[in-house]
């Protein structure tokens, strides 16, 4: 993994989450990434969903007032999978945070022990 690219995405950079504090923990640099200014493409989107092996729905973000303004928890059961992934597309603030992107690995939301283990591989 040593010369592939880590992006750490979050809500806002200038505010970084406790996951940036383990990139620099691990002393591995990585690319900080604004959801609200570079949303993920429906492109990056498939393919982290393909990498992490998790369901689209584990993308969203449960808690953000986006999503509960647009009532998405009663409408994603009915949604497909490239339906979802065009919807966060449309809005990063849509899109769980903090989200780790290292190789081959994807990592959605922030749990310390996993993130190390993956940044221990750069």
């Amino acid at each position: 993994y040593k010369n592939e690219a880590i992006t750490l995405i979050l809500s806002e950079v200038r505010h970084l989450s406790p996951g940036g504090q383990v990139v620099g923990g691990q002393g591995v640099e990585a690319e900080l990434r604004d959801i609200a200014t570079a949303r993920p493409s429906e492109e990056e989107l498939r393919r982290w969903v393909a990498m992490s092996a998790l369901p689209v729905r584990k993308f969203f973000n449960t808690s953000g007032l986006r999503y509960k303004a647009l009532g998405l928890k009663e409408k994603l059961g009915g949604m497909s999978d490239e339906e979802m992934i065009r919807l966060l597309a449309t809005d990063g603030m849509l899109v769980k945070r903090p989200l780790l992107v290292a190789g081959a690995c994807v990592r959605v939301g922030f749990r310390p022990g996993e993130w190390s283990e993956v940044l221990h591989a750069f």
